[in-house]
């Protein structure tokens, strides 16, 4: 049974009054009408409000739908938190925090049960939820090792491929192409799109992380979008991208457009930027400060192969000094060598003994004659003197005693 406000009020106006009058007797309303009575009355008179109020009992059922209670000092509210609202909370609140719910009281007609049906819930506190989230994830993955300084890679100076992963539709990716066109337009470039924001975003942009792990085709990668409220930007703060960052075999450079909170994504990442373009700006190389980078470079490479020159020239200078030094020496030693040889030999030379006024005495045969017993008187002999020769006749041979000789 179902009736509207003005019915119901007309019905129990008519009834008090037939009642009163005692010509019918009192209706009685089955449960479920009264509980329908009750819910049409509370829901028409009570607009959305917002409940502070203690957590307790918090269960998220497998349905999705999350049962709660709201209490304070002496009352308690039954709450009930459907999947489609349940789903935007970025984590379960924790048993006695103090929130904010906004909702619709009603009635649950099947159990009678007074309750307000939450559309929105907020922690009381700094960041509510969404910094209850963030912090829980943070501390999870730090315990890991995953945000440890020592795991962050360096970027590559001059990479040759740049890949890219946010949305085809958004500003993030044009503000990229127009920076890398401007500062390296010899940078290829890699798109993977993915969506930002919303539900199912997280996964989206871990999926894209994955077709680059498969393919390994960049240097450097950049993950990102523009700015956005904390909501917008939750996809950034989701552990599957998180992972996914953690997984990726390419350095990855997170840029999210906000400038004074830190997402998940950027602790994870080997290098964080406060803006797309300025994530384009440091993984590539500015062509300019390149052009000048090289020309420093070659003045440099020009002025040590002239270093190196002068170098090698002294010390081919020195060699050779060295080399005619050694020379010179050698040369000394083989000359005196030469002139102790030649002394030598000149003192076993016969010329040597006519010099010092000796004869030689050669037969007609050109023989040396060596005995007395070899000349004959009368005989010719030609002597060999220093300066030349002389022909002689010989008179007389006489033999020296201890030769055992006689004249003849």
């Amino acid at each position: 049974m179902s009736l509207d406000l003005f019915e119901l009020h007309l019905t129990w106006s008519e009834t008090s009054r037939l009642v009163a009058e005692r010509r019918v007797p009192p209706r009685a309303y089955s449960v479920s009408a009264v509980n329908a009575m009750a819910r049409q009355l509370l829901e028409g008179t009570v607009p959305p409000l917002w409940v502070a109020g203690e957590v307790t009992g918090w269960k998220r059922h497998g349905s999705g739908h999350c049962y709660f209670t709201l209490r304070d000092a002496t009352a308690r509210l039954r709450c009930v938190m459907f999947r489609t609202d349940a789903q935007r909370l970025p984590t379960d609140p924790e048993e006695g925090m103090e929130v904010r719910a906004f909702g619709t009281l009603t009635v649950y007609e099947r159990g009678g049960d007074f309750q307000l049906v939450v559309r929105e819930l907020e922690a009381q506190g700094a960041g509510g939820l969404w910094r209850l989230a963030f912090e829980r994830l943070r501390a999870k993955l730090e315990q890991e090792g995953l945000l440890a300084p020592e795991r962050k890679r360096p970027l590559p100076r001059f990479p040759a491929t740049v890949g890219i992963v946010t949305s085809p539709d958004g500003a993030a990716l044009h503000d990229i192409l127009r920076v890398i066109e401007r500062r390296a337009p010899w940078t290829r470039v890699v798109f993977c799109p993915a969506r930002v924001q919303g539900e199912g975003a997280a996964e989206d942009l871990a999926r894209a992380l994955g077709v680059f792990r498969a393919a390994p085709v960049a240097d450097v990668l950049i993950v990102g979008r523009g700015g956005g409220s904390v909501e917008d930007l939750w996809a950034f703060n989701e552990e599957v991208l998180a992972r996914a960052i953690a997984a990726s075999p390419i350095p990855v450079v997170s840029a999210v457009g906000h400038e004074i909170d830190v997402t998940i994504a950027d602790l994870v990442a080997d290098a964080r930027a406060p803006t797309p373009s300025a994530a384009a700006e440091m993984v590539v190389p500015d062509r300019g400060a390149v052009g000048r980078e090289v020309a420093v470079l070659a003045a440099r490479l020009g002025a040590a192969v002239r270093r190196r020159l002068d170098d090698a020239r002294d010390e081919v200078d020195g060699l050779r000094g060295a080399l005619d030094e050694a020379i010179g020496r050698t040369i000394q030693r083989r000359a005196e060598r030469l002139e102790a040889l030649a002394g030598r030999l000149d003192a076993l030379s016969p010329l040597a003994a006519l010099r010092r006024g000796y004869a030689v005495p050669l037969g007609a045969d050109g023989r040396i004659l060596r005995s007395a017993r070899q000349f004959e008187p009368g005989g010719r002999v030609r002597l060999r003197v220093v300066d030349g020769r002389v022909e002689c006749r010989v008179e007389d041979v006489s033999l020296d005693p201890e030769g055992g000789g006689h004249g003849g």
